[in-house]
């Protein structure tokens, strides 16, 4: 029996020192140029207050600032003057692929990529 107890400490402790982090990206979707408001988070403590931090700074630039996404990892947000699209991943590359794939059009572009912890 004591030969189970320290391994499962062990992995008890692991699991109780973990803590997600959460991003989130907010577009203001009144703004239909190729350079609308946005806001971005990383490294929030859940996923509401990811999405809260992104929308507030988002407003410092625009006027009708919604969370389009959320993400533990890697989100990106893509648009062009018709079109936007979104995405998250475990990679900057897969979330802007992701982003541009959505948003659906040739001229679209990758506006923000960011992930936790870089």
């Amino acid at each position: 029996m004591k030969y189970l107890t320290l391994p499962l400490v062990a992995v008890l402790c692991s699991i109780s020192s973990y803590s997600a982090a959460f991003g989130a990206i907010a577009i203001d979707q009144n703004d239909s140029s190729n350079a609308p408001a946005y806001g971005f988070s990383i490294n929030q403590p859940s996923r509401q207050i990811a999405q809260q931090v992104a929308v507030d700074y988002c407003r410092q630039y625009g006027s009708n600032c919604k969370a389009i996404v959320w993400f533990e990892t890697c989100g990106a947000y893509a648009n062009s003057s018709r079109h936007y699209g979104y995405g998250y991943g475990a990679t900057k590359a897969k979330a802007s692929a992701d982003a541009l794939s959505m948003c659906g059009s040739n001229s679209c572009r990758i506006v923000v990529a960011e992930c936790q912890g870089q």
